[in-house]
């Protein structure tokens, strides 16, 4: 494995971040799911996946209906700035 160490989003190929891009739009999804909506190979879907968990980008969890596939998901951001907007909101 290659390592991620300080790689980024926009560090990854277009296939990685459109994979991205459809998980943002639809919520968790399966492999499956995502091939049909970006129109992407499985192959291709695969490798982006791996990726955009190897930087802790997107997570995987059991997809219940079906528990041959798994369901994927982005992982919620912190906003450093919206922390600090809370925050400020709170001290009102």
């Amino acid at each position: 494995m290659a390592d991620s160490d300080g790689e980024e989003l926009s560090d990854l190929p277009p296939s990685a971040k459109l994979v991205y891009k459809v998980l943002e739009y639809n919520g968790p999804m399966t492999q499956k799911d995502i091939v049909e909506e970006s129109m992407l190979s499985a192959r291709t879907v695969r490798y982006a996946l791996e990726r955009l968990e190897e930087i802790d980008i997107v997570t995987e969890d059991v997809y219940f209906a079906d528990a041959r596939q798994n369901l994927y998901e982005i992982e919620t951001p912190v906003d450093a700035a919206a922390d600090g907007a809370d925050a400020a909101a709170s001290d009102d």
